[in-house]
């Protein structure tokens, strides 16, 4: 199959329902996963002449770990749970039990959200498309098809434009049909197949659902790679965007179950970008070292390699003038600190979405650069473990919380106030003289 990116969802959509058109004729429904995977729903829906709808299917994330998923619950109670990841991380009955409560009350809140008082669409006795964004682990995807199979079509089909090859193959139990547009031979992420990965929001979808899409977005500015020695033969990936003219770089550093084409940080990179700020996206960990889990929750690693990103972008031509922050998010805000301490005339500001900075705790009290701590008000455990490092840090220190935001911040507008919040701090801290 020919490897190729596609702009954005939509554009994923079209290339998908290409390869679709032999159920032009069939008594199709599309449903659409929500989020990401309904914008690439519509356009399939479009071009069979079939109606379209939601499924909802949330991921359960590990007990103060949200972004690694040990399942998935979709709507109807169907309920998928990765046995082997749970016993590792020693989940006990009591957090696995409030973990699938959380998911259910969000599942409940989106089904009503989007569809409000309308019917699901019907699809006992017709062919089910159910369609994403992209196939990696595939466990909301399985979740998504058991839920589907309950409802009894006649024909079950899953479709995306782009999947792993072991996941597609595995879901072929599951479906009657699996449909993928690519599959390449090393997926990465999902979101490194598209332009164009951001967040699809609450009210696009609610827009597609209601046949009133606008026209296609606009495809997104190139992103420069950079290819970042770290010791010995150790290259780490990393995607620069730079302003013309630039005044600062912010360096990412994404949480554990993530990649640099994380589409929450890319969408607070977008925020930075627009305000003039440069932005070098990375993954501290190559993909052979990302397969070792006790190399995820390595933060002296994780921080040297950040050091070393930082010592890179200081030798480029085009970054070595600008002043330097830091962005980590979940775990990645633990490697931030702990290299913020380790270059304190170096670092002008740090920012910690959703973060674990217990994770850098010997380090706390050597940073100097101004600390931004951003939590959800519903991340219980993450905020609990935010209010001890703000004891702890002697730098500035904030503490902003997003009210009735969860980890992901995933609830309608928080991570535009994410954005918001970190664009201004950052700004402020990078111009300064």
């Amino acid at each position: 199959m020919t490897e190729r990116r596609f702009l954005d969802r939509h554009d994923g959509g079209r290339a998908l329902a290409a390869l679709l058109q032999g159920l032009a004729a069939a008594d199709a429904a599309v449903l659409g996963l929500a989020r990401g995977g309904v914008p690439v729903a519509y356009e399939v829906a479009r071009s069979l002449s079939a109606p379209l709808d939601v499924l909802v299917v949330r991921k359960i994330g590990a007990p103060g770990n949200p972004e690694y998923g040990i399942g998935a619950l979709a709507e109807g109670e169907v309920l998928v749970l990765d046995e082997p990841a749970i016993r590792d991380l020693h989940v006990s009955h009591e957090e696995l039990g409030s973990a699938i409560a959380r998911a259910r009350d969000e599942v409940r809140a989106r089904v009503l959200r989007y569809r409000g008082a309308r019917r699901p669409v019907e699809v006992e006795g017709r062919v089910a498309i159910v369609v994403d964004d992209g196939l990696a682990t595939g466990g909301t995807a399985r979740a998504a098809l058991r839920a589907m199979r309950a409802r009894r079509p006649s024909r079950l089909v899953l479709a995306v434009p782009v999947g792993a090859r072991d996941t597609v193959v595995a879901l072929g139990a599951e479906a009657d049909e699996v449909v993928c547009a690519m599959q390449p031979s090393s997926l990465v992420a999902v979101g490194a197949w598209y332009g164009d990965f951001s967040p699809t929001s609450d009210a696009e979808i609610i827009e597609l659902l209601g046949g009133t899409a606008a026209s296609t977005p606009p495809p997104p500015t190139a992103t420069r790679d950079a290819a970042i020695p770290v010791g010995g033969d150790t290259v780490i990936a990393g995607d620069l965007e730079l302003p013309t003219p630039a005044h600062g770089l912010v360096l990412f550093a994404h949480g554990s179950g993530s990649s640099r084409h994380s589409p929450r940080n890319r969408q607070v990179a977008a925020a930075l970008n627009r305000r003039g700020i440069a932005t070098l996206l990375l993954d501290l960990l190559t993909p052979a070292e990302e397969r070792e889990r006790a190399n995820v929750f390595d933060i002296r690693l994780l921080g040297e390699r950040l050091v070393a990103a930082t010592h890179w972008a200081r030798a480029d031509p085009r970054t070595a003038e600008l002043p330097i922050a830091y962005f980590g998010a979940s775990t990645g805000a633990g490697a931030a600190l702990w290299a913020a301490a380790e270059l304190p005339d170096e670092i002008a500001a740090v920012v910690s979405r959703g973060g674990r900075p217990d994770l850098a705790a010997p380090r706390l009290a050597d940073v100097q650069a101004p600390v931004l701590l951003i939590v959800g008000s519903l991340d219980e455990v993450v905020l609990v473990l935010n209010r001890q490092a703000h004891h702890a840090l002697h730098a500035p220190c904030e503490l902003r919380l997003i009210d009735g935001a969860t980890h992901l911040f995933e609830e309608p507008g928080a991570l535009e106030q994410v954005c918001e919040l970190a664009a201004e701090w950052l700004e402020r801290r990078l111009t300064q003289p």
